[in-house]
């Protein structure tokens, strides 16, 4: 279990905080996360459900300009996105 909670970490990079993050937090129970760019959409989605013990539902990946890929990753009804934010201390 330890193993798995260390790769789910090294997929993981960071969560992004920003006027859209926060609107996607509020209206459609979306996280966004900086994730490295060798990880597959599936392996985020493992990732994300591991560490923050949460469903994902929906996920949409996006490399930027800057060379980032960001995740926005959207969470069952029962999973609250600001809940997940407070705990990583993004709100």
């Amino acid at each position: 279990m330890a193993d798995q909670e260390m790769e789910a970490r090294r997929i993981i990079l960071y969560p992004v905080s920003g006027e859209k993050a926060f609107r996607l937090m509020e209206m459609e129970n979306k996280l966004v996360f900086a994730v490295v760019k060798t990880a597959s959409k599936r392996t985020i989605s493992k990732a994300v459900e591991e560490l923050y013990n949460v469903r994902v539902t929906k996920l949409n990946v996006v490399n930027t300009p800057k060379g980032i890929k960001k995740a926005y990753v959207q969470l069952a009804p029962e999973n609250s996105a600001e809940d997940i934010a407070t705990r990583l201390g993004v709100l």
